[in-house]
């Protein structure tokens, strides 16, 4: 089922390219809180793939223990279709994709393919925008368009969960594989400042059944107002939440760590916990 138009989605991302640096604090913030989780393996991965940014956008930012030699980039100017990635098997110790996999039709094909690119135990790592993202705007435009249109359009792509991604990743075939999210909510003056950052950030509308022609001056207009109406502070400043779904993940290896087998534990949790333990069905004292 095709929910994106990838060909939109390049001819956004093109256009923003060169005012992405002025708007990249996203990027940042989630490049930075992504980074620190690989500040905590001990380990070296010397050829890792990027998608999302280019290279020497993230290269300043890596941790020098983290031993990335060289990064390949598949950024905003990458021009296959990101659901069809020319990818050789077993190549990458390391594979990160960096706000870029929520707008992949076949999200389950392209972990899979993430996942055959990396040599045995190489980790994967990604973040992509899901949960409430954007809840907010998509609200407003739907009540806007309902009221001075009477019809609706899609602006807001669906969100995946971290249930979602958990599942996605087992499928997938990634071993030891971990999903949680994070939110960030950012304000804003009006909500034009915060169409002009997705724009900016290539991430503007490109579902396959979004509206083709220009929206009306008078919808906009009241979309707007209810953004404010609904979700500004005592401040007056509107609220955008940014809901991250953080996937990690790694290839299969026979020398990897492996969960312990139920029943095989050989300290029993209220030893570690202090207490006294109660058979099912037995009365607890008070």
């Amino acid at each position: 089922m095709l929910i994106f138009d990838p060909v939109a989605k390049r001819l956004q991302r093109r256009r923003a390219a060169p005012h992405f640096a002025a708007h990249d604090f996203l990027h940042a913030e989630i490049a930075a809180r992504m980074l620190d989780r690989l500040g905590d393996i001990r380990r070296q991965f010397p050829l890792a793939l990027l998608q999302g940014v280019a290279p020497g956008w993230l290269t300043p930012r890596l941790d020098p223990a983290s031993g990335v030699e060289r990064i390949v980039g598949q950024g905003a100017d990458f021009i296959a279709d990101e659901d069809l990635l020319p990818l050789a098997e077993g190549k990458f110790d390391l594979a990160i994709s960096l706000l870029n996999l929520h707008w992949v039709n076949d999200l389950p094909g392209a972990l899979i393919q993430l996942q055959w690119a990396l040599k045995p135990d190489g980790l994967f790592l990604a973040a992509l925008f899901g949960g409430d993202t954007l809840t907010e705007l998509r609200q407003a435009w739907l009540q806007a368009e309902s009221e001075r249109e009477g019809g609706v359009s899609p602006h807001v792509a669906p969100m995946m969960t971290t249930y979602d991604g958990a599942g996605l990743l087992q499928r997938a075939g990634f071993a030891l594989p971990v999903a949680d999210a994070e939110r960030i909510n950012v304000t804003y003056g009006d909500v034009f400042g915060l169409l002009r950052d997705l724009r900016f950030m290539g991430e503007g509308n490109a579902l396959r059944d979004r509206r083709r022609s220009f929206t009306r001056r008078a919808t906009l207009l009241r979309m707007a107002e209810i953004y404010a109406e609904r979700f500004s502070g005592p401040d007056g400043r509107i609220t955008a939440t940014f809901d991250v779904v953080m996937l990690t993940g790694w290839r299969p290896a026979p020398n990897q760590q492996q969960p312990l087998k139920p029943g095989s534990a050989t300290l029993r949790l209220a030893d570690a916990l202090g207490t006294v333990e109660h058979k099912t069905g037995d009365k607890a004292g008070r």
